[in-house]
């Protein structure tokens, strides 16, 4: 076998194992030592001798003993180097703090509030306990970016409200599990990034070139939820007393006080920051960090147990995303030095894809990964093959990127594997079915695929926040 098909045979071995339910980090690892050890082996490196001084009867004697240097391999060399290199990232020091920042603030104890507050104050309008839920969904969910944390929580909150308050089941569930998964597009999102680590894309450009199309998604939502509501009042109905109090205009104003404008304040000060040059991203996550932790106190949640549990979840999501960064880097420098992009680069180059195309099969094929990988495993280790290309095509990884954070939302919401239906099956009510959460979410992923396309046609939704702070 020549090279290139080796680097062939060893993607398409980590796929099956992918598939076989092997930890992804620990496979990348393996493979990229086992396949490099071949790819860098030196003959002349795997042996070596050094004399040895022994005694006899006759004295000291000098002899010569031979020993395979088994490790005498680059390799090591690469792998130990790569360790360094993610360790030593400026731009993914920022994501243990941002996670920080997300467990303590999930553990306020803020979202009740919150929700209950908006429920309130959105009373009047068609569809206002969704709406209400959409936003704490979008606010939490950007405060956090933990999908599963956001949907179970609002699963556990907002679900039963609504519920109560006659709204169809289906209906109430693809508003939550929409919702909770905007967090990994809207800023500060920890997979923008990630995606910045792997591309090189500057992270500050990406959080302004998120801004509107994270913004267009939500008011799609909320033009959906509404003019549901407006169209067909039987899925949302119209809230009594009962279920929401008539309260003065007052007393609401200062229930958001307590509960919107705390966590938003946070968010603003956090990504504003970063957006206008104060502070890079880690130092903002380090602020960020601190708010939460104030935040927290203000609300009295902070408890040792809770700050304990908090640390050991960064920690251990911080490892998985660090390792999962070392196994790919090593697996993708292992997989060049054999040639395997170059083939990939030639085939492409063969089919004579127009650039949107080419844009078209990429997606299409980070969606169909969506179903069996998370969105860490996608960034990490399949954008990578696809970033050399856009050269090629013309197209500018900043704007990839975005189409990439919108598209990895229908990876929580495309059945069968969506993520999101099963973490709010999990908490739900029996009489919710999994095939209502199913039908719930479907509308929601035609407007991410509406947003999309929106977009491609209209291009400065991506560039003029970024040129207008920060030129071309």
């Amino acid at each position: 076998m020549t090279d290139p098909q080796i680097a062939l045979t060893m993607l398409g071995v980590f796929i099956l194992f992918v598939f076989l339910g092997f930890p992804i980090a620990f496979t990348l690892m393996a493979l990229g030592i086992g396949f490099g050890y071949y790819a860098y082996y030196d003959p002349s490196r795997m042996w070596r001798s050094y004399n040895r001084l022994t005694e006899d009867a006759d004295g000291w004697t000098s002899t010569t003993t031979w020993l395979e240097g088994f490790f005498n391999n680059r390799i090591f060399d690469l792998f130990v180097n790569q360790t360094y290199t993610v360790m030593s990232n400026e731009v993914l020091t920022a994501i243990p703090l941002f996670l920080f920042m997300g467990y303590i603030v999930e553990r306020a104890n803020i979202v009740d509030k919150l929700f209950g507050s908006l429920a309130i104050a959105a009373r009047n309008v068609p569809g206002s306990m969704g709406v209400a839920a959409l936003i704490t969904c979008a606010l939490f969910a950007t405060a956090t970016g933990i999908v599963g944390a956001v949907v179970t929580l609002m699963g556990l909150l907002a679900l039963p409200a609504m519920l109560k308050a006659r709204y169809e089941p289906s209906f109430a569930s693809g508003i939550i599990c929409a919702g909770g998964t905007l967090g990994i597009l809207i800023p500060p999102s920890i997979m923008l990034i990630v995606y910045a680590a792997s591309s090189g894309v500057s992270i500050v450009r990406l959080y302004a070139a998120a801004m509107l199309p994270g913004l267009l998604l939500v008011g799609l939502y909320l033009i959906y939820v509404i003019g549901r509501s407006i169209l067909q009042p039987s899925v949302a109905p119209k809230l009594s007393k009962e279920d929401v109090p008539d309260m003065p205009r007052g007393a609401v104003f200062l229930m958001l006080l307590k509960s919107f404008f705390p966590l938003s304040v946070l968010i603003l000060a956090v990504l504003g920051s970063i957006l206008f040059g104060l502070a890079t991203p880690t130092e903002a996550a380090s602020i960020g960090a601190l708010g939460g932790l104030l935040l927290a106190a203000g609300y009295r949640a902070l408890h040792f147990d809770r700050l304990r549990e908090s640390v050991y979840l960064t920690v251990r999501t911080t490892a998985m995303v660090c390792w999962l960064f070392v196994g790919s880097y090593t697996f993708s420098a292992v997989f060049s030095y054999l040639g395997g992009e170059q083939v990939i680069s030639e085939f492409v180059g063969s089919l004579d894809l127009s650039p949107i195309a080419f844009l078209l099969l990429a997606q299409v094929i980070i969606f169909l990964l969506g179903w069996p990988l998370e969105w860490s495993e996608i960034i990490i280790i399949f954008v990578p093959i696809f970033l050399p290309l856009l050269p090629q095509f013309g197209i500018d990884p900043l704007f990839f990127g975005i189409l990439v954070a919108l598209n990895l939302q229908t990876s929580f919401l495309t059945p069968p594997m969506a993520m999101s239906a099963y973490y709010l099956k999990g908490i739900a009510p029996s009489e919710v079915k999994l095939t209502h959460i199913f039908a719930g979410v479907m509308p929601f992923l035609f407007m991410v695929i509406l947003s999309m396309l929106m977009v491609y046609v209209f291009p400065g939704l991506v560039f003029t926040l970024p040129e207008a702070v920060y030129g071309n």
